[in-house]
């Protein structure tokens, strides 16, 4: 058992090495900004999601913007579906009119 001991130790040390070396790297990404997605070439960003739901366990409706337009996709583990496509994005000052049920 007494020479298992310096190996296990080895062991030990060569894996928070490792781990260390890539925590390292990602902060380097991180910190350079290669974390995240692609850039255009003028730098801005061009697609985002504006909202998330899910409905139910294994869904998910997705509402995308686009280049000032609105995508609906719903995500599922069989793939996407499009719902709607064109919408035009709802200004702040607007309202949501509300229904009322009677």
């Amino acid at each position: 058992m007494e020479s298992e001991l310096p190996q296990i130790l080895r062991l030990v040390l060569a894996l928070a090495f490792v781990l260390a070396l890539m925590g390292g790297l990602a902060l380097l990404l991180k910190r350079f900004g290669l974390s995240t997605g692609m850039k255009t070439s003028n730098g801005v960003k061009r697609l985002k999601v504006i909202e998330a739901l899910p409905l139910d366990a294994r869904h998910r409706a997705i509402l995308l913007e686009r280049d000032d337009k609105q995508h609906l996709v719903i995500l599922g583990p069989n793939g996407e579906t499009v719902v709607e496509n064109d919408i035009k994005p709802k200004k702040s000052n607007e309202k949501t009119p509300s229904k009322t049920i009677q």
